[in-house]
């Protein structure tokens, strides 16, 4: 057992900050070949996500987190995070070789045309999107500089033994889950491509791919894509850039009903093909490499510039991904519950970061396989983290940051499952003994927001960035906040992460009926505790009030986990929190309570009491 589960999660050092002195010197070097004044690492490759299978800025600075980009020059080597990384950043990379700004509010480009004159930064064209590389551009040129576009990445050239790009197969995602069949989908971005008014579309993002194709795959950690390029015409049939090695005779017929499939190898070319032929080309600005629209502009293409047409698509789950949803966090609420209880009993100096993460995957597996499923892996690292630990946001346990729960401490566990039918992910922040009331009262300040979002109730139109200071008002009035988004969406059986819908203060993506999001706001003291509470919502149509004209939406908790009532001060709460609080906690008890064991059901009997 204990070998299958651990498959999921390594613990071990992936990246050393003591190697970035000579890298990044070896990295002068070749920017020198060149007569490059400086070069740009980003975190993304070729499809712009998060999870990648290549890690350069990882390997070339020590620097772990899912966004973020260097920067580096001749005598200034500078790193640029969002705020979910402003403690990681510190402890992964060495001070003595980097400086660190804010992405967020100092972005590469405002940093170059602040902090330089008639410099010329290299950049690896395909891993930077249309958009980044027009703000590099200006940014620059607004101080005489020029933007140079690299033929081969300067990382690849010093990077010896990298990883072999991956070859995982290839898996169809069935229409009884999907709800929707490939052709279906094919017929619905046609219509997207032609209501831009174009001709074609060109689609990196594995996401997007995996979803209109109906496949999935294992190339990406966790996240269950197959790396792949694809260009869909408005006429014709689709072409696929995809291995052939990755495809097993089955995979290999179905997609052949559907599609061209070519190796990789022939997607440039295919471009330029296309770019000839068919002239106008939308590309998502955002998501497409400044490569392609170097590639179509060469060829004599057009590049129209719009949003994915898939992105939207995907977003709106259908009947079916809504009820698999449903099926999953049920699942993943029993196995919640049962690794919840099990804590409960434990001597927490017996107890660690590392093995409360493996208990977790052991549980989450044991309990799919009795429900006749299966775990087909985690959705992302386990951030299991006690005490100080708790307040670095993204924090990944490792063997040598690995330390014991302790008493009068909060542990925070985030995670997250992947399993045929749906994709989850839960945050609880627990308390370990007696905790002051200090750190109560800033759990229950976060409770407040997390309660605000679930119980919103807003008009057909509402955007994510209108309803984020929900979260954040009872923090706010007490001078608190918190460096990340509240919410983001998540996919069916896709990644975790997904746009367009989020909650944040700059989401401008409308919310509609059957997106999935994420609620999980949060507080974190330095060097002291984290706080976060995350359930997963999913967008709903709502009554329209008594004597009310707007059409209206609100949230649907899919999430089944109590919320850890010790951390919780009461006098805090409003009647309607503690009416929501008790209303949840009697939905997880109903739902869960027949698939637990005697001394589990006990504890969940008391972790769902009313308050």
């Amino acid at each position: 057992m204990a070998g299958r589960f651990l498959m999921f999660q390594s613990f071990e050092i992936e990246t050393e900050a003591g190697h970035a002195s000579g890298r990044v010197a070896e990295l002068r070097v070749a920017m020198a070949c060149l007569s490059l004044d400086g070069f740009l690492v980003p975190h993304t490759d070729a499809c712009q996500g998060i999870w990648i299978s290549r890690q350069r800025l990882g390997w070339l600075t020590g620097f772990t987190g899912s966004t973020g980009i260097a920067l580096i020059l001749r005598n200034q080597a500078v790193i640029f995070v969002d705020g979910r990384y402003s403690l990681q950043i510190r402890q992964q990379t060495d001070s003595a070789v980097f400086s660190y700004e804010n992405l967020v509010t100092t972005s590469p480009a405002a940093w170059l045309k602040q902090h330089t004159t008639g410099l010329k930064i290299g950049f690896d064209p395909w891993l930077h999107t249309i958009s980044d590389a027009r703000a590099l551009r200006e940014g620059l040129q607004a101080n005489d500089g020029r933007l140079i576009a690299v033929k081969e990445n300067l990382i690849d050239l010093i990077w010896k033994n990298q990883p072999e790009p991956p070859l995982h197969p290839v898996s169809i995602q069935s229409t009884e889950l999907s709800g929707k069949t490939a052709k279906e989908k094919m017929d619905e971005i046609r219509r997207a491509i032609t209501d831009a008014e174009s001709k074609a579309t060109i689609l990196t993002d594995p996401s997007s791919i995996a979803w209109c194709f109906n496949i999935r795959g294992s190339d990406i950690a966790h996240t269950p894509l197959p790396l792949s390029c694809a260009i869909i015409p408005v006429q014709g049939k689709p072409a696929l850039f995809i291995d052939k090695r990755k495809l097993k005779k089955n995979e290999k017929k179905y997609l052949q009903s559907l599609c061209t499939i070519l190796q990789p190898s022939f997607f440039e070319e295919n471009i330029i093909y296309l770019a000839r032929n068919v002239k106008n080309i939308l590309l998502d600005s955002t998501l497409i490499a400044e490569k392609l629209r170097l590639i179509i502009e060469k060829a004599g293409g057009q590049v129209r510039e719009y949003r994915d047409p898939v992105q939207l698509l995907r977003a709106v789950k259908t009947p079916a991904e809504l009820a698999g949803a449903h099926l999953a966090h049920q699942r993943d609420g029993v196995a919640l519950v049962r690794f919840l209880s099990w804590l409960s009993r434990q001597n927490p100096d017996m107890q660690s970061e590392i093995s409360t993460t493996q208990k977790l995957e052991e549980l989450r597996l044991q309990t799919a396989e009795a429900f006749g499923s299966r775990l087909e892996d985690i959705a992302f690292d386990t951030i299991s983290s006690s005490g100080p630990n708790s307040a670095i946001i993204h924090y990944r346990v490792n063997v040598q940051t690995n330390r014991s729960l302790k008493n009068g401490e909060l542990y925070l566990v985030d995670s997250g499952a992947q399993y045929r039918d749906g994709t989850t992910d839960v945050t609880r922040t627990i308390a370990i003994g007696k905790v002051g009331d200090d750190a109560k009262r800033c759990f229950t300040l976060v409770l407040k927001g997390m309660i605000a979002i679930s119980t919103a109730h807003f008009p057909l139109g509402t955007r994510g960035q209108d309803i984020d200071a929900l979260a954040r008002i009872a923090l706010w009035k007490n001078g608190f906040d918190y460096a990340h988004s509240t919410g983001h969406g998540v996919g069916a059986f896709l990644a975790v992460h997904e746009g367009p819908q989020s909650i944040s203060r700059y989401s401008t993506q409308i919310l509609l009926p059957h997106m999935i999001l994420s609620n999980e706001p949060g507080y974190y003291r330095k060097s002291s505790f984290g706080i976060r509470i995350e359930n997963l919502l999913a967008v709903k149509i709502a009554a329209i009030p008594e004597g009310g004209e707007l059409p209206m939406l609100s949230f649907e908790t899919l999430t089944l986990c109590p919320i850890d009532k010790h951390l919780i001060l009461p006098a805090l709460l409003t009647k309607e929190e503690r009416d929501w609080l008790n209303n949840y906690h009697d939905a997880v008890y109903k739902k869960t309570v027949s698939f637990l064991d005697p001394a589990d059901q006990e504890w969940l009997i008391d972790a769902t009491a009313p308050i």
